[in-house]
């Protein structure tokens, strides 16, 4: 028996290199055939999940000073000093920060829509990997749980996924932290929020989420980090912090991938707020 353990070993030994030799071989003719390309524009790059260099100089880096509750920009506030926005000061959120990895614009839009709509679900791994700074930055507590949020059944049924979600499971794997798919649940289907204004938005969305039946034992002293793939005028965000507020939670975030930036907090990225949100129309997304 030990005889047998000890040539099992061997032959283990030495097949590593020649398994490993396999993989590189397969890897290669992948590449070939498929190669990697950019998330971006589509240009054929060196690794999976990698911009080029025109993509990547133009995406906007969300960071330095910005207000304590919505994580918009404040260019003019100090460094490290607590500061509020208009907008949070005359009606303050129901969540406490909502940073993003990069500004709306061009590129992070594309990335965006091509998870969405073109099924490129590997793009939740790369927008997850840009977004796991702030996460860390927002929620360094060891009671920190990530709630994407969630699309009706029927939304849900057509995509085949739900792109937070995917963007949830790999924050959580890179962060070492739980997630909980089925804390908030979508019980209505909503219009899309695509060209309506900041009042319609809100009522659209109103009553749109519940709370699982034991979300008070799952959320209680928690602190509940939302995760979106883009935030626009933050209706829907609101309306799920809102009723997560209501689970017991010590604390309720946000963290999207994309954050809409008026141009004059930002160069670059001008878009108008009334026709942007996480629900944007479904599209034929290609290429």
């Amino acid at each position: 028996m030990a005889m047998a353990t000890g040539e099992a070993e061997e032959n283990a030994a030495a097949a590593g290199p020649l398994l490993h030799g396999a993989r590189g071989a397969l890897r290669a003719i992948v590449d070939y055939a498929l190669p990697p390309r950019c998330p971006g524009c589509g240009l054929i790059v060196g690794e999976d999940r990698q911009f080029c260099l025109a993509c990547w100089s133009s995406l906007d880096f969300m960071g330095g000073p910005a207000c304590t509750h919505c994580s918009i920009p404040l260019p003019t506030a100090l460094p490290g000093a607590p500061m509020a926005c208009g907008a949070c000061l005359a009606s303050p959120p129901p969540f406490e920060g909502a940073p993003a990895a990069v500004a709306y614009g061009a590129v992070a839009r594309t990335v965006a829509l091509r998870l969405k709509y073109g099924r490129r679900t590997g793009h939740a791994r790369l927008m997850a990997q840009l977004m796991a700074r702030h996460l860390a930055a927002l929620a360094d507590d060891a009671e920190m749980l990530l709630v994407p949020i969630p699309l009706h059944r029927w939304r849900l049924w057509s995509r085949g996924f739900n792109q937070a979600a995917l963007m949830a499971d790999e924050l959580a794997r890179i962060a070492d932290t739980p997630r909980d798919h089925h804390l908030l649940l979508r019980t209505r289907a909503t219009v899309p929020l695509r060209g309506k204004g900041r009042k319609e938005r809100e009522r659209v969305v109103a009553g749109a989420f519940a709370l699982a039946p034991d979300a008070k034992l799952r959320a209680a002293g928690r602190h509940v980090v939302l995760i979106d793939d883009v935030h626009a005028s933050g209706a829907t965000l609101r309306a799920a912090a809102r009723v997560l507020r209501r689970s017991g939670a010590a604390r309720v975030s946000a963290l999207t991938w994309a954050r809409v930036v008026p141009d004059a907090l930002m160069t670059g990225n001008i878009f108008d707020f009334a026709t942007l949100d996480s629900d944007m129309r479904d599209q034929a997304m290609t290429g």
